[in-house]
């Protein structure tokens, strides 16, 4: 399936053979970029494996508590229908982009492996609170904690039971289903631009792209998700927030992030050949065997999707953290929010910039502002400069 409309079927040039060509040869595209994408979609693979094993087979595959704070009424019924209505369309979205294009065509089509692939990129979820807690859910929804700690290099301090949760029923067809649906739509809004501008540059198309996903995600986080109490940005600069000083502030930056990533899955199936293909399966056709240029063109997608998030998204949501705000107090006072990872019943004070960032193998100062040393770990000592005789 392609998001672009206006195909152009290109006449097929074949060259003459040489006097010295053999019989039945004939020039191939190069597979290396498709190679290259694969090779870094199979590593990224393997690494989210790796990942969800151990935190499945570990410590941290553990339900975060909700806390002594009960979530109003209207966040249960809001938070309840939101899941219910995920795992409802479940089914449909697997017939619709999975199995009747397999059964019709034996193959995945590009929209099945963008589901797979969006589905997998979950993995990337957490990573914003990779320096610093500036984001949490709300751990009143079903979670078995998160696999953040196994991933290399982890340094937002957290331990089992005591973690920023991952609420899997809903983040799981969310991201599979929920965020396909929202690239279909953004490829029929580029459709309908370039009908009625088909004079349209791509690098214009792609702005009114960016700046639509950007005010959709206003209406979609800051007026729904947001107040519906999914999760919350307390770490956000509240100068740069909607709502700030509320469990529901939405910072802009966070349209800018998404907004990008957005765009640019759109893009990835807008703009595709005359066969349907994206810019990163380049050189499929040198890839021999049926199943072993599908799996190919899968690990392709999965690099582009992925890449899409991590460097639009996640790159730069660790500078922000850096500078995250204090936590106000209508996040604090909410266990389901704050309650895993700081505040009340801890001795851990909730981030706050004039407090150093603690990471998961350092002390930190607690609520009484003694710094707490790592058990069994000594203070580094000073070494003295050497000095002439």
């Amino acid at each position: 399936m392609s998001g672009q409309p206006d195909k152009t079927n290109a006449p097929v040039v074949t060259e003459p053979l040489g006097a010295t060509a053999s019989l039945g040869s004939e020039s191939r595209p190069d597979a290396r970029p498709v190679r290259v994408w694969a090779v870094v979609g199979g590593a990224v693979l393997v690494l989210q494996l790796y990942v969800w094993i151990r935190w499945v087979t570990g410590p941290y595959f553990e339900r975060v508590p909700t806390g002594p704070s009960d979530p109003p009424t209207y966040m249960k019924v809001l938070l309840t229908a939101n899941a219910v209505l995920m795992w409802v369309l479940v089914p449909f979205c697997l017939w619709f982009f999975i199995i009747k294009p397999w059964v019709r065509e034996r193959r995945i089509t590009l929209d099945g492996m963008l589901a797979a692939s969006m589905g997998l990129m979950f993995f990337q979820d957490p990573l914003l609170n990779y320096v610093n807690t500036w984001c949490t859910y709300n751990a009143w929804l079903y979670n078995r904690g998160s696999w953040t700690s196994h991933i290399p290099g982890w340094v937002s301090p957290e331990e089992p039971g005591h973690q920023v949760p991952e609420p899997l029923l809903t983040n799981v067809p969310g991201y599979a289903f929920g965020v396909l649906l929202l690239t279909i739509g953004g490829c029929w809004a580029m459709r309908r631009i370039k009908a009625r501008r088909p004079g349209i540059s791509n690098f214009r198309l792609i702005v009114a792209t960016y700046l639509m996903a950007v005010v959709f995600d206003f209406i979609m986080e800051a007026c729904v998700i947001l107040p519906a109490g999914m999760y919350a940005y307390p770490g956000a600069i509240q100068a740069l927030s909607v709502n700030a000083g509320h469990y529901y502030q939405w910072p802009v930056y966070e349209g800018l992030m998404w907004g990008g990533v957005q765009a640019a899955l759109c893009c990835l199936r807008y703009f595709t050949d005359d066969r349907g293909r994206t810019v990163v399966e380049r050189g499929l056709d040198s890839v021999r065997g049926g199943a072993r240029q599908q799996f190919t063109r899968f690990l392709a997608v999965f690099a582009a999707v992925s890449a899409s998030f991590f460097l639009l998204y996640n790159v730069p949501a660790q500078w922000i953290a850096l500078h995250a705000d204090s936590w106000p107090a209508d996040v604090q006072k909410r266990s389901y929010f704050s309650g895993p990872v700081c505040g009340e019943g801890s001795d851990r004070p909730c981030p706050d910039p004039s407090l150093p960032i603690p990471t998961k193998r350092s002390g930190y100062v607690d609520t009484n502002g003694e710094y707490i040393h790592p058990p069994g770990k000594d203070l580094p000592k000073t070494v003295p400069f050497e000095r002439g005789k």
